[in-house]
């Protein structure tokens, strides 16, 4: 018999987590799983549901209606399609910007109004035009390439402020609804619930991103390079992209809820310090699959912050840790080496920032709303 965190480890056990290390690996080393993350993540879901034996019509309802319920499916639609129509009147907006205006200052406030913007307009909106930005402002590849990292980091931690910003917001704000498992406990999460919590500390990182990358940032005096291509494309594209983010949502719901499992058992055991470093893993896949698997009413309120920090800054770290990375990254054809040169050291910076705010000084303060 074995026994972890003085828990007796099962044959379900077992298999959640043979089901969470193909998570892991598989979308890294198998290239159709790369192609086809949506489908593998909902095979995953299906297989972690069946193992614990937790299919019901009110989960297949959750996992179809409430992508489309939290208004993220609808918020990347509409404004998708806003994109498509006003793409050239946005990069002839920026063009005269870059000629008016000095070039620390575009910087800065693109990437504080990126940061801060995404929570309403989505993440993936917001990396569109930051995509466009790029390209539009005089720097080499190098500068442009440090840019976009930067402003990906603000873009992953502003993003959770409202559901509508990204899957991993909406997948926490749907574990935490309804009544605490426990007194004082977490729970009742309305649409404002992590801007309560994580607001203050959220803005001051998006914050702290936006004047780095107004000092880090170098110009060019030479020829502007551009990178990869901007071109939105087509209506066809717009609502392709919304399908696949429907699915993804949708199938890490189910992924999650399988693995509640392994989250009363032994998730409820590790204090908030270590699992604000074990989330680290995030910088190598998507913060919202791990965040459907982590996060529960079950686990103190400490411990849900403590996960939501180490996941939004370790997933800015590297190209498969957040939406914006990826949508980032596959436009202006960033590698996973460029991206990791500044990606790693400025997230653990971030990441060691943030330990000693909250962990060490104590500091975490909520707005009370």
């Amino acid at each position: 018999m074995v026994t972890v965190l003085g828990e007796v480890v099962t044959t379900v056990d077992m298999m959640l987590a043979v089901i969470a290390l193909l998570v892991l690996i598989f979308p890294f080393k198998v290239k159709i799983v790369e192609q086809n993350l949506e489908v593998f993540l909902f095979i995953m879901g299906a297989a972690a549901v069946t193992v614990t034996s937790k299919w019901s019509m009110e989960l297949i309802k959750l996992a179809a209606e409430e992508p489309i319920m939290k208004g993220i499916v609808p918020a990347v639609l509409i404004a998708g399609f806003i994109f498509l129509y006003g793409q050239k009147a946005f990069k002839s907006f920026m063009d005269g910007l870059v000629k008016r205006m000095n070039l620390g200052v575009i910087i800065f406030v693109s990437t504080l109004v990126l940061g801060l913007i995404c929570s309403v307009i989505t993440a993936i909106i917001s990396s569109l035009f930051l995509c466009e930005i790029a390209n539009t402002l005089p720097l080499d590849r190098k500068n442009k390439i440090n840019y976009v990292i930067i402003a990906c980091f603000a873009i992953g931690l502003g993003a959770v402020l409202t559901p509508l910003g990204e899957p991993l917001s909406t997948i926490a704000i749907t574990k935490l609804q309804g009544p605490p498992l426990y007194e004082g406990g977490p729970g009742n999460a309305g649409f404002l619930y992590l801007f309560d919590q994580l607001g203050v500390l959220i803005i001051l990182g998006v914050l702290l991103c936006s004047i780095f990358a107004m000092y880090f940032i170098k110009g060019t005096s030479g020829k502007v390079e551009q990178m990869g291509s901007t071109e939105e494309g087509s209506i066809k594209e717009v609502i392709i992209r919304t399908l696949k983010v429907y699915a993804f949502v949708a199938a890490l719901f189910l992924l999650g809820a399988g693995m509640e499992v392994l989250i009363f058992k032994y998730f409820t055991k590790i204090p908030d310090y270590v699992l604000f470093w074990v989330n680290m893993i995030s910088a190598i896949l998507d913060n919202a699959t791990l965040t459907a698997a982590e996060i529960s009413k079950a686990l103190t309120q400490k411990q849900i912050n403590a996960a939501l920090y180490g996941l939004l800054i370790s997933g800015g770290m590297l190209i498969p840790g957040n939406i914006p990375n990826i949508i980032s990254a596959g436009k202006l054809g960033i590698t996973s080496s460029e991206w990791a040169r500044l990606g790693v050291p400025f997230g653990l910076v971030l990441n060691a920032l943030y330990f000693v705010v909250v962990f060490i000084l104590g500091i975490n303060p909520t707005l009370g709303l």
